[in-house]
């Protein structure tokens, strides 16, 4: 695993995402009470950034067509989306996020 810096804790609101680039890839980092999901910041559906849907009862909405993505499993919870997102390990290091984007969670290869 090769675990990157990808921000500060802080810097990820409550009920948004924050958009990082961790090497080639865009990833959407969003908060659930304590936990700390990283998935791909591209909806399956329409390529639109999930980084700019709301985060709620630990989903992603995609702010185009309304899709939601589960954050720990990378699943399509509502359509239009079918296909999963990619999900990725963190790792919280004192007030650091850490992203290991050469590894996903669910076996979905980013795109």
């Amino acid at each position: 695993m090769s675990f990157e810096r990808a921000c500060a804790l802080s810097e990820i609101p409550e009920d948004e995402a924050l958009a990082v680039t961790i090497d080639r890839y865009d990833v959407a980092l969003a908060r659930h009470g304590s936990e700390v999901f990283a998935l791909q910041d591209l909806c399956t559906h329409a390529a639109v950034a999930l980084s700019e849907g709301e985060v709620e009862d630990c989903t992603v909405e995609c702010w185009l067509h309304g899709s939601r993505f589960d954050l720990r499993t990378g699943k399509p919870t509502s359509f239009p989306a079918t296909e999963p997102v990619a999900t990725f390990p963190v790792e919280l290091r004192g007030d650091d996020v850490y992203v290991d984007v050469s590894t996903t969670l669910n076996g979905v290869t980013p795109a």
